[in-house]
């Protein structure tokens, strides 16, 4: 069932995964948290059972609160958390992080250049570089982030892979204690296929960069100002929220074939993260609807609602991330 496995938080004894029964580690969930934050969790996790019950196929999915009386987070959902899976577009975000860690050590700058030849462009893929029509162009490996965390460019994805080869990516991030989250090499060193990443890696990774321990204050920045972007995508969890509350959310997704991905992190209304969520689905009905009418997308839709209002009173903690102003413009 979608959502066997899963603990709503404090209103229950914690339960076994029946994907990894008899595994060290299958008790999912954290028994005995109480208070606001105990509430909110058995909210969040109920809201998740039922929308991922709705939209049916399979469900992984890691879920927590921030704790300010503790360093370890209060987990509202854990289901099939430690699978190794499929990350798809999601990975995008460990991509980034690979791509500014060398930025951070002076390997690399923002403002070099990089070529966007018509070889390197990926024709009929997301994103904006397969529309200009036009090559060879260049642009800033700023310009690259920007197209690849936003739009989910994937031409951006080769053009990370110029700057920062497969092999050398994968060692950033098991360097960084990611061993599950990996892309994928080909023959040509500079090419990969976005990899794999189980909830569990996804969330703390999220985490970890929030926290300001995988990149720079500057670099952590560039990361989570194009992730909570009114330009990121909206039809999933920020779906059903104001233009100031979707500033609160920085999220990726991920799709492929029938795989309908996404993982983020969701601010208090000063900045400091109360909420990270890593929610991979697939094998529901729709695999060619890549819209927002999407079962799994429907349902992460009504999920970022729900897990909004449940949060909406409970502070944050941590370092706080201001969401730079948001100036819409007429142009001139």
């Amino acid at each position: 069932m979608a959502t066997a496995g899963t603990v709503f938080g404090a209103a229950g004894p914690a339960a076994a995964d029946p994907g990894r029964a008899g595994q060290a580690g299958a008790v999912t969930g954290q028994a005995g948290v109480g208070g606001d934050r105990g509430r909110v969790a058995a909210r969040i996790a109920a809201a998740y059972r039922r929308e991922s019950g709705r939209a049916g196929g399979n469900w992984q999915a890691y879920v927590s609160l921030t704790d300010p009386a503790g360093a370890d987070p209060v987990v509202a959902v854990a289901e099939s958390a430690d699978r190794r899976i499929e990350a798809y577009s999601v990975n995008k975000i460990a991509v980034a992080v690979a791509v500014l860690d060398k930025v951070d050590r002076g390997l690399l700058t923002l403002d070099q250049q990089v070529e966007v030849s018509a070889a390197i462009v990926v024709p009929g893929g997301d994103g904006i570089f397969s529309l200009d029509g036009a090559y060879p162009s260049q642009v800033t490996l700023g310009h690259v982030l920007a197209n690849l965390l936003t739009v989910s460019d994937d031409t951006a994805v080769r053009l990370c892979g110029l700057v920062c080869p497969a092999a050398e990516l994968n060692q950033i991030l098991r360097d960084k204690g990611f061993p599950n989250t990996q892309v994928q090499p080909v023959a040509n060193p500079n090419r990969f296929f976005l990899g794999t990443s189980t909830p569990r890696e996804t969330h703390d990774l999220l985490r970890a960069l929030v926290g300001g321990a995988l990149l720079t204050p500057a670099s952590t920045e560039v990361v989570l100002r194009l992730l909570r972007s009114p330009v990121a995508f909206t039809d999933g969890i920020r779906r059903e929220m104001s233009s100031a509350q979707r500033a609160r959310v920085a999220t990726k997704a991920g799709w492929f074939a029938d795989a309908r991905h996404e993982a983020g992190v969701i601010f208090d209304p000063a900045g400091a993260p109360v909420l990270t969520y890593a929610l991979f689905a697939d094998g529901q009905a729709g695999a060619d609807d890549y819209g927002a009418t999407h079962p799994a997308v429907a349902a992460r839709a009504r999920m970022g609602r729900r897990f909004l209002e449940a949060t909406d009173r409970l502070g944050g903690s941590g370092t706080r991330h201001r969401a730079p102003a948001h100036r819409p413009s007429n142009g001139g």
